[in-house]
């Protein structure tokens, strides 16, 4: 793995097996071109060792078609071509199982370490922000807790201050009613 996180290495390495891949392709279709095998795209990855796929991509696929026309202009279908027999084509079934497998395989191990690489270029760019983000949040929790005890004291103090104004009222309500029959009685 690349412990810093730079991809450019990994981008390089797949560009390079992806040439060695084509360069290969065209190789085998030249040689089956040469022994006069019929050329099917299927035939030209597998005799590669490449998936099918690669054979049908641009700057492949162009060679594959000019070579089979070439062959087609060059050699008469034979008219005494036989099937393939049951064999045949139970060989070149487990066979193509076989590549598939091969790749599912490649495919996830590319998957497990292109998500491993991934995973630590995240958590070097996350590393600073995180400690200055938990520092942030443990100030504000300074501060929330601060208001809070303000809050706290500021209501004790407001209910006091509210009993003795029920206090003062309930006195002034009881004077007044005093007030009101003295003056009813004086009358």
């Amino acid at each position: 793995m690349n412990p810093r996180g730079n991809p450019a290495p990994l981008a390089e390495a797949r560009r390079r097996h992806s040439l060695d891949k084509r360069a290969r392709v065209l190789t085998v279709l030249a040689t089956l071109e040469k022994q006069g095998k019929p050329l099917t795209f299927a035939t030209v990855a597998r005799a590669a060792r490449v998936s099918t796929w690669l054979t049908y991509a641009p700057g492949v696929r162009e060679h594959i078609e000019a070579a089979q026309l070439r062959q087609a202009h060059s050699t008469p279908p034979s008219a005494t071509a036989s099937p393939p027999s049951q064999l045949s084509l139970r060989t070149e079934l487990e066979i193509a199982r076989q590549e598939i497998k091969e790749l599912r395989d490649e495919r996830d191990r590319l998957q497990a370490a292109l998500r491993h690489q991934l995973g630590q270029q995240l958590d070097a760019i996350h590393t600073p922000d995180t400690a200055t983000r938990a520092d942030q949040l443990n100030a504000l929790n300074q501060d929330l807790t601060r208001r809070l005890e303000e809050a706290v004291s500021e209501n004790a103090t407001s209910r006091a201050r509210i009993t003795a104004l029920e206090e003062d009222l309930t006195a002034a309500r009881t004077s007044l009613r005093r007030m009101i029959r003295t003056e009813n009685t004086a009358r």
